[in-house]
């Protein structure tokens, strides 16, 4: 997808919006109209089209009787304020990753990704069965709002880069977007981090005041023309094993509906997790084709390993920090989410890491 024509179809970083779609929610014959705010572009691929995706499956869902319009990133409120919206009331639904909101509470970039933590499938388990959802719900009370997993994007790539890195000690004031938990593992090893929203990653780059960035992975990183800058990426990231994205609905208004509705915007919510998930893992490998055959781009698996070990140490600080937080809610969140890690990773090392690791060593599909 050429970049230009794509940023022209969405409006990433402006309030484009005509006043009249800012009109207030329409309650009428017992039809109600939620607006969602986003963090993403209008037709983004995976996450964007996820949001839009969403809100029609419950529209069709419910008949019309909840019916959500879509307003992406600019078009109500800036990307990084779509939380802010639904706290202050104008809006009725947020669709973004909640990683983005840890200033409010740090405890919420658990239910996102950590750094050496849950994959796609681990942070459903721990959410949906593990306790999860729960901890998330006492966190998220504190606002007034609900959340639900809403996508994930699997393991994330671990960015691009103007430079190959060779060491630990290229990372030193590098300066480096990337959000979260991930983002303060990074800073730890020496890396001078900023966050902003996706579609201002582009000319911080061709400007010159981003070095490296990491956004998502190649389906996004594709559209959003990262390749013309920078020609070094690395396929595999440590710190976002697992990024889930999140709805969050103003949970008074939530609790207002009946439980037919209640029941459309959960269920919604949950389909759309693995069908955002199937739509990365479809989609990924294809447009890393085009980066690299087309763009000249060089691929490159993994960091060097004294980069992959220090990270590692800095991930573990972090964690034993959070578990020892003086906030009684983000150490419990922390201890929730280190006990569903110590319990899965002993099925997925054990199990699926052994299968795949044989099916790479012995079973050769390039003849098929």
């Amino acid at each position: 997808m050429d970049r230009r024509s794509f940023l022209r179809t969405s409006t990433f970083g402006g309030a484009a919006a005509a006043a009249s779609t800012l009109a207030a929610p329409a309650v009428a014959q017992g039809r109600t109209t939620w607006r969602m705010v986003t963090t993403w572009p209008r037709n983004f691929p995976g996450l964007g089209v996820g949001a839009q995706r969403l809100a029609d499956r419950i529209t069709a869902a419910s008949d019309g009787q909840l019916t959500v319009e879509v307003f992406s990133a600019g078009e109500m409120v800036p990307a990084l304020q779509s939380l802010d919206a639904v706290i202050d009331g104008t809006a009725e639904m947020s669709h973004g990753a909640a990683y983005y909101w840890q200033n409010k509470s740090v405890a919420l970039s658990f239910f996102t990704g950590v750094p050496f933590g849950l994959t796609a499938a681990e942070h459903s388990a721990w959410m949906r069965f593990l306790g999860g959802q729960e901890m998330w719900d006492e966190v998220y009370d504190q606002f007034g709002v609900q959340g639900f997993l809403s996508g994930n994007t699997g393991t994330q790539t671990g960015g691009w880069f103007r430079n190959e890195l060779t060491s630990l000690a290229d990372l030193q004031g590098l300066r480096f977007r990337t959000p979260g938990l991930g983002g303060q593992v990074w800073q730890r090893l020496g890396a001078s981090v900023t966050n902003m929203a996706g579609g201002e990653i582009f000319q911080a780059l061709q400007s010159g005041t981003l070095d490296a960035a990491e956004f998502v992975g190649p389906y996004n990183d594709l559209a959003l023309g990262f390749y013309q800058v920078c020609k070094h990426y690395y396929t595999s990231s440590f710190v976002e094993p697992g990024l889930a994205t999140e709805l969050v609905v103003d949970k008074a208004k939530f609790m207002e509906l009946p439980s037919n509705l209640q029941a459309i915007v959960r269920d919604a919510c949950q389909a759309e997790y693995e069908n955002v998930y199937s739509d990365f893992v479809a989609n990924d490998p294809r447009a890393l084709a085009t980066i690299v055959n087309d763009h000249g781009v060089t691929a490159h698996a993994s960091f060097p390993d004294d980069i992959l070990e220090a990270g590692a140490r800095e991930s573990k600080a972090m964690i034993q920090e959070l578990l020892a937080s003086s906030d009684d809610l983000t150490a419990r969140t922390a201890r929730s989410f280190v006990d569903a890690l110590k319990l899965m990773r002993t099925r997925t090392e054990g199990t699926d890491q052994v299968f795949t690791t044989a099916r790479q060593r012995f079973f050769d599909t390039s003849d098929l």
